[in-house]
Parts: structure tokens; sequence; C-alpha cells
């Protein structure tokens, strides 16, 4: 198991894909970068905000998102989502526009904890045991919620074969997949956007 603290930095993203990237890279600055000053959790400031949910949500974002993501996702994937709720646009939206073009995506939500009631624990979808799934999120931020979404898709008797983030805001959340022993890839990079990773600390309310 690697250390995900020393585990090399984000690999980025697949090669670029020419106009589509740069159209997503450019929808991201438009629509979900905020520039100002911003206290985080830790009581630090950052110059930049980021809610990426604003491109995931947005019908021509979510085209473009799309775009980029069937690119790198394995062909032979079957399902995918994450934990609720930044992996539900990602995952729901690629899945729409993958079934336009005969891909054939189930998706799922993992909620972040088990209901009190029913048979479906957390997860709730159309998971399958024996599925090759693609774990999704909005923003990748610090990247300790990868490990948990991994387990419950093993639990559930799937295979996770790709953790894709729409952007990788902290750099960090490669370490933790591959710790999970699932390769790790972002469509957008902070870098990209213009902003160094920053490790993913998230701003306060």
């Amino acid at each position: 198991m690697t250390d995900p603290s020393t585990a090399p930095r984000s690999p980025a993203r697949a090669p670029a894909r020419g106009d589509v990237h740069q159209r997503l890279v450019a929808h991201l600055l438009e629509h979900s970068v905020r520039r100002g000053e911003f206290v985080l959790k830790s009581g630090r400031t950052s110059d930049w905000f980021l809610d990426s949910k604003q491109t995931a949500c947005d019908p021509d974002g979510v085209l473009l998102m799309a775009e980029e993501a069937l690119a790198v996702i394995p062909h032979d994937a079957t399902a995918i989502g994450g934990i609720t709720v930044g992996a539900d646009p990602v995952a729901y939206g690629v899945a729409a526009v993958a079934a336009t073009r005969g891909r054939h995506l189930r998706s799922f939500t993992i909620r972040k904890e088990a209901k009190d009631h029913g048979v479906t624990g957390r997860v709730a979808g159309a998971l399958r045991p024996g599925d090759k799934v693609v774990i999704t999120e909005d923003t990748a931020s610090r990247g300790v919620t990868i490990a948990d979404a991994v387990a419950v898709v093993r639990e559930v008797g799937a295979e996770p074969v790709l953790v894709l983030a729409l952007v990788d805001r902290g750099g960090t959340a490669a370490g933790h997949a591959e710790a999970a022993g699932v390769p790790f890839r972002a469509l957008v990079t902070a870098p990209e956007l213009g902003f160094p990773y920053d490790g993913g600390e998230p701003a306060g309310d």
C-alpha cells in the first residue's frame, strides 16, 4: 500500500483532446471559478474558489465533460458513480451522453451513511455485482473519500477500474487512488485553470 502523503502528485489527465478540452477549461473558468479572498477551514485564505457543479450541471458543460470523460473511460466499464453529492452530476451526465452513443453505463450514488431501513444500504441506483466501475468526483480535493467509495463498490462485488474527477484541485487524489489500487484521471487540473495545487483544502462556509 502506498502512503498517500508521499505519493507523487496527480498526473493530471489523459492527453489533451484539442478544442474540446480547451472549451472545457474555458467553461470552468467562466462558470465555476470565482476569484477573491476566501477563508479556508483551517483559517488560511485562498484567492480562488471552485464550484465545478456550475459546469457539471450546465447543458454545455455536461456535453464537454462527457466528451472528455468518454475518451478516457475504459471500454469495458459498465457502471459509473460515487459518493453523493459531488459524484452525482458527473456520473449521471456522462452516463446519459454515453447512452446516446451506444455505450451503456449504469449510474449509481453512494450515500454518505447507510439507510436505516430497506435493503439497499449505501448504494442507490443500478450498480450490480460484477460491474466494472468508474468512480467519479466533481472536484477532487484531498481525495480522502476515494478509499471509502472503492470499499463500498467492492463490497457490492463490483470492480473499480478508474477514479475520474472533473477537476483535480488538490493534487493529492492520485496518491489516495493508488493506495486503494485504482488508477486516477482528472479531466482538468488546478494548474490548467491558472492556480497551483493547494492540497484540496476547501473554503469554509
